[in-house]
């Protein structure tokens, strides 16, 4: 990031020198350099900032250390030119000029300049970092599931190869009890595919290669679904059916082949997108709303004993656990003989709670998780690790849905509203699915606009 933004800024004054120098010489004698022009001093303020802004919707910091040199140079390219296109229109075309063709010469020279200096900076890292992974100075925390004899020729294989693809073992996850000794005493053993996800989270697990053996290949739906909900890679080892049906690919010519299984829900820039506007819609929200905010604390303390607002620890992103905010709506220790799930006449909630659950002001505490990066405007909603225990028994593909922040509104709120019962969750999961399968932006203004719908007709269960 620090060598785009200087990269940025270098090009911003060459660029600014050429214009007002060679393009624009004829109109202007001004010393730019001594004059104190004020178009150089905001662009060289405000120009690099922008250029940050772009690279970083465009998912250019994402994963930086998996970077392809190929692929690097193709999206600062098509970055470069749009970014060039965007300044022309809002800063360039208003020049006083001779000659249409100075607008030609002017692109052309920031897109030259622009490019040149920012893949040449972005090529210098990332040799250097392909070098240190080659030579296995850096490494990415990977874990292998499964034990037997393809864990352990997984292992020596990639071990074996003079130049690293970059995987570091760090242990491998028990299937069947299948173990390979050899195996064992190379790497520790960290738990079975009941525990994969918190071994993922607590080792920090950047990288998961799958190596069954054929009598563990049942459980590969079971492993495939936990695993997707984590932020890992994933990838696992080849039979020749799949070498044969082209599912095999490579993206480092000295790694071991091996399928890719990762996907993002969302192309990288909806989702730096989405992040954005979750930011900043909340930060308003909160600003806007304060004298509802206080009208409601008000209302809560009078109304019964108790808190102002009430704090439950629920399962979030990658399935690590949270506390998401709500006002009160509840009596005092409503679950001191245990978790219990709210029904319409649950006689645990208040009267003023009644009414605040129908047109979801419960809720509006929750634009602070959002800032603080636990929950989203639009996701599928959390729920608490005890009702999760229950809803995998029945839906095991519950866990997919911690690829994502959970939402303060979703789709499944929106057609189905609060859940009384882990079967009514079930239920409530196909709509989270949908709107898994088909994440955008699209789709999340026009949940949000059902949203406010619902709250404005009261009409919420």
């Amino acid at each position: 990031m620090s060598s785009d933004y200087l990269a940025a800024l270098c090009a911003w004054v060459l660029f600014f020198v050429f214009r007002k120098k060679l393009v624009l010489a004829d109109i202007t004698n001004l010393d730019i350099l001594t004059s104190g022009e004020p178009t150089l001093i905001i662009g060289i303020i405000i120009i690099p900032i922008f250029w940050i802004l772009l690279y970083y919707i465009a998912g250019e910091y994402d994963n930086i250390y998996h970077k392809s040199r190929l692929k690097e140079f193709g999206s600062t390219a098509f970055i470069s030119l749009l970014g060039v296109v965007i300044i022309f229109f809002v800063l360039i075309l208003d020049d006083d000029i001779v000659t249409y063709r100075n607008y030609y010469k002017s692109f052309l020279y920031l897109l030259g300049v622009h490019f040149s200096l920012t893949y040449t900076f972005r090529l210098l890292h990332t040799n250097a970092t392909a070098k240190q992974i080659q030579n296995r100075e850096i490494g990415f925390a990977t874990l292998i599931i499964g034990c037997g004899e393809q864990a352990l020729k997984l292992y020596n294989d990639i071990n074996s190869k003079p130049k690293s693809a970059g995987e570091h073992f760090v242990g491998y996850i028990d299937i069947n009890g299948n173990h390979s000794p050899e195996l064992a005493s190379r790497i520790p053993c960290m738990g079975t595919i009941d525990n994969l996800i918190e071994a993922i989270n607590t080792n920090r697990i950047e990288e998961v290669i799958i190596a069954v053996e054929p009598d563990e290949k049942p459980k590969l739906q079971e492993i495939i679904i936990k695993v997707k909900s984590t932020p890992v890679e994933i990838r696992a080892v080849p039979d020749i059916l799949d070498i044969i049906s082209g599912n095999v690919r490579m993206s480092s010519i000295f790694g071991v082949p091996l399928i890719e299984l990762s996907h993002d829900t969302m192309p990288a820039w909806q989702a730096n997108i989405k992040r954005m506007i979750d930011v900043t819609i909340s930060f308003i929200a909160i600003c806007l709303l304060l004298p509802v905010y206080l009208i409601l604390a008000i209302c809560v303390k009078l109304s019964s004993k108790g808190p102002i607002f009430y704090l439950q620890e629920r399962i979030g992103r990658y399935g690590k656990p949270f506390n998401i905010i709500k006002f009160r709506t509840m009596i005092v220790d409503a679950e001191k003989y245990g978790p219990a799930l709210s029904s319409d006449n649950d006689p645990r909630i208040t009267p003023l709670g009644r009414f605040i659950r129908k047109v979801r002001f419960d809720e509006l505490p929750q634009f602070v998780n959002v800032l603080k990066g636990d929950m989203s405007l639009v996701g599928p909603r959390p729920e608490r690790a005890f009702y999760i225990e229950q809803i995998v028994q029945k839906a095991p593909h519950y866990y997919t849905v911690f690829k994502v922040r959970p939402g303060i509104t979703s789709w499944g709120q929106v057609k189905y509203g609060y859940a009384e019962n882990v079967d009514e969750m079930v239920d409530r999961l196909k709509y989270d699915i949908i709107y898994l399968e088909n994440m955008s932006l699209y789709l999340d203004i026009k949940i949000l606009i059902y949203t406010v719908k619902t709250v404005l007709e009261g009409s919420g269960k």
